[in-house]
């Protein structure tokens, strides 16, 4: 009877020991997938944080743009009585022989 309570304690303490293990084990799971959870929601939000950032410092510091005057290319002049900006042709004379 002796051995028998022995073999039964140590079946016990067996299984009380493998219950610590897996509900240790179990734990350590749950706790990395939460890290894992925090981290990837803390990292999403510095990027985002990064990206508005930059968004925002490119709006304060953009230039403010100023309205260029474009040359305007006329192929005659808009009153005639103004003399033509187009170069006249000069008269060639017979060479001399």
């Amino acid at each position: 009877m002796a051995g028998r309570k022995n073999a039964q304690r140590a079946d016990q303490e067996r299984a009380r020991l493998y219950a610590a293990r897996t509900a240790w084990h179990d734990g350590r799971i749950r706790r990395r997938v939460r890290d894992n959870t925090i981290v990837g929601i803390a990292g999403g939000l510095i990027v985002v944080g990064a990206m508005v950032s930059q968004f925002a410092h490119a709006q304060v510091t953009a230039p403010e743009p100023t309205p260029t005057p474009s040359p305007t290319q006329t192929t005659a002049p808009l009153d005639p009585l103004l003399p033509s900006t187009a170069p006249t042709p000069t008269p060639t004379t017979p060479a001399a022989e």
